[in-house]
């Protein structure tokens, strides 16, 4: 058996250390913050596993467990349907797997961040990018690196909300729907636990990330780790959800490939 040209030229990558695989995936516990929603509105149930035998009468020689979780919860796909600009888009199933896999192009704004946890990125921000680093790709995601992944370990810093509501970064109401409707990326990645900031609520219109790009069959990933340790072009990132039929979203275990020669 014969391996073309191409795939044995990854496999090389990966076995000699040229190309790294990076996990860019939250993991899945019972402590994973995940999103908590004003009255009188409902959030998702967290996840938690279920002991159903362990070596023992209810099943002697195995181990396994039940899982009760909601669809969004830790790192996970939006699809177009769980946004209601998106209602008669494709569920998690149906997205085609071309557009889970795509050229990585990761916009670096944690030192704005860290002066301002509700700052927003505005489409001059991306200019600026594709000044120096050229447009971006067809097919790609757009990766915001906040350093917000540093408070993941701690709901109420990850959360980060007072009697005002959430303070955490994202995207202005004009460059979500730049981002939907003249950008050529299949979808953007954050780190936060959401794709919309945190005082998205009350921008316009509200939750402006989710009403543009799942409207416009675009998608969005949350709850990143490890974006500071991918350039800002030339990566590749990969995103698997479970095909969940008729799911609004998925968790998903995202990863990243990444040309280590010469860096």
């Amino acid at each position: 058996m014969t391996t073309s040209p191409v795939l044995a030229q990854l496999i090389g990558g990966l076995a000699g250390g040229d190309v790294e695989i990076l996990d860019l995936t939250t993991r899945l516990s019972s402590d994973t913050p995940t999103l908590r929603l004003p009255e009188p509105f409902t959030h998702p149930i967290d996840f938690r596993l279920e002991q159903v035998s362990a070596y023992d009468e209810s099943g002697p020689y195995w181990r396994h467990h039940n899982i009760h979780t909601g669809e969004h919860i830790g790192t996970h796909l939006d699809a177009p349907i769980h946004w209601v600009t998106g209602k008669d888009g494709l569920d998690v199933s149906q997205i085609p797997m071309n557009r889970l896999v795509g050229p990585a192009a990761v916009i670096d704004v944690s030192a704005e961040v860290a002066k301002d946890p509700d700052f927003l990125l505005e489409v001059d921000h991306i200019r600026a990018w594709e000044a120096e680093h050229g447009s971006l790709p067809n097919g790609s995601w757009l990766l915001l690196r906040t350093g917000w992944d540093q408070y993941g370990h701690d709901r109420e810093l990850f959360l980060n909300t007072d009697e005002d509501g959430s303070h955490t970064p994202g995207i202005s109401a004009d460059c979500a729907r730049w981002l939907a409707e003249d950008s050529p990326v299949s979808g953007i990645g954050v780190e936060t636990v959401g794709i919309d900031a945190g005082n998205a609520l009350h921008l316009d219109p509200p939750f402006p990330v989710h009403h543009h790009l799942l409207g416009n069959d675009r998608y969005g990933v949350t709850s990143l780790r490890n974006l500071a340790h991918l350039p800002p072009t030339g990566a590749v990132v990969v995103v698997s959800p479970l095909p969940i039929v008729h799911g609004t979203g998925s968790p998903a275990r995202v990863i990243a490939f990444v040309d280590r020669r010469g860096r």
